[in-house]
C-alpha cells in the first residue's frame, strides 16, 4: 500500500488547557509538512495526544486537517479508544471527514488477550472502511503483538499495514523477512522509534512513522531519502546529527520534547495536556543545541 510507505510525519495537536484544539495552529503545522514533501501525515497518533482529546475535539482536528491538506497529502488518522464501539465511531468520523487511512492501537485499562485484540481491530477495520494500520506500541499500551496475531490480522479486509516498535537486538532485516514471508503481498511493515529509523530504512522497511518529522519535516526527508537510496555513509552522517535529539527523546519522552521544539522554533505555543508537564526550562538549551546540530547537517 503506497499509503503506508516512505516518511509519515506525526504532528502534535495544539490545544488549550481544557482540551480544545487550536485548529489554526494545527493547520499551520500540517501545511508545513505537506509543503516539505512528506509522504503522509499521521494525525492524532501518540504524538498527537489522541488519548487526551474528546471525540468532538478529535472530529474538529480531522476536519481542520482535511480542509487544510486534504488532496495534497494522504492523512492517516489515529482512532484508538478504550471501547470498541467508540473506536468504530471515531473510524466512521475519520472516513466521513475524508481521511485516507486509519491507525489503531489496542488501548486498554484491563490487559487484553490476543483474541480480544483481534476482534477489536477487526471490528474497527470493518466499520472504518478505510485502509488500516495496526499500531504495535507496547511501551504505551502494554500489549505486544505476536507474529501470529499480525499474520492473522493481515488477512482481515481493510487491514493493510503494521507500525512496529524497534526490534530486540536491532534485527530489522530478520523481522522484516519473517513478517513478509507470512503476510500477503503488499502488506506494509513500518517502524516507529525515531532513533532506530536510519537502520530500519536501510534494512528496507516500508515506512518510517516519524515523530520528529511532525516539526522538522524537511530534515527528516533528507535522512529518509539518503537511506532509501542506500547511501549508508550519508545516512549515518545525518543520523549522527540527530543523536542529541534522540537522547532527549529517550530521556524525557518524545511527547514532551516535541512541545519544547515547537516552542523553541516559534511554531506554536501550546503546552502538553495535563498531567503531562512541559520540559524543565533548564533543559531547553539542550533542545536548541540539538536543533542546531540537525539544521547544520541537513543544510
Amino acid at each position: 500500500m503506497k499509503l503506508f510507505a516512505g516518511l509519515s510525519a506525526f504532528s502534535i495537536t495544539p490545544a488549550d488547557a481544557a482540551g480544545h484544539v487550536d485548529t489554526g495552529a494545527l493547520a499551520r503545522l500540517l501545511e508545513r509538512i505537506s509543503t516539505a514533501g512528506a509522504d503522509s501525515i499521521g494525525l492524532l497518533g501518540s504524538t498527537g495526544g489522541y488519548a487526551f482529546l474528546s471525540r468532538h475535539e478529535r472530529q474538529r482536528a480531522v476536519e481542520a486537517a482535511m480542509e487544510c491538506v486534504g488532496g495534497k497529502i494522504p492523512v492517516i488518522v489515529g482512532v484508538g479508544a478504550l471501547r470498541t464501539d467508540e473506536a468504530q465511531a471515531l473510524a466512521r468520523d475519520a472516513r466521513k471527514a475524508g481521511a485516507d487511512g486509519l491507525l489503531l492501537a489496542p488501548m486498554s485499562y484491563t490487559p487484553l488477550t490476543e483474541e480480544e485484540v483481534f476482534q477489536h481491530i477487526s471490528a474497527v477495520a470493518e466499520a472504518g472502511e478505510l485502509p488500516l494500520c495496526i499500531y504495535n506500541n507496547p511501551s504505551t499500551t502494554r500489549f505486544t503483538f505476536t507474529d501470529d496475531l499480525i499474520v492473522r490480522l493481515a488477512s482481515v479486509p481493510n487491514i493493510a499495514a503494521v507500525k512496529m516498535p524497534l526490534p530486540a537486538q536491532g534485527d530489522f532485516k530478520g523481522e522484516l523477512q519473517r513478517l513478509r514471508s507470512r503476510t500477503p503481498a503488499g502488506f506494509a511493515v513500518g517502524y516507529s522509534g525515531d532513533w532506530g529509523a536510519a537502520d530500519a530504512l536501510l534494512a528496507g522497511c516500508d515506512a518510517w512513522y516519524s515523530v520528529i518529522a511532525g516539526l522538522l519535516p524537511s530534515e527528516a526527508i533528507v535522512l529518509t531519502q539518503a537511506a532509501q537510496a542506500g547511501n549508508t555513509s550519508e545516512t549515518e552522517r545525518l543520523d549522527r546529527a540527530f543523536q542529541a535529539m534522540w537522547g532527549l527523546f529517550k530521556e524525557f519522552g518524545s511527547f514532551r520534547v516535541m512541545y519544547a521544539i515547537a516552542d523553541v522554533l516559534g511554531l506554536c505555543h501550546a503546552a502538553p495536556p495535563r498531567p503531562i508537564l512541559p520540559l524543565p526550562s533548564a533543559d531547553m538549551p539542550r533542545v536548541k543545541d540539538a536543533l542546531d546540530r540537525i539544521a547544520a547537517a541537513a543544510a
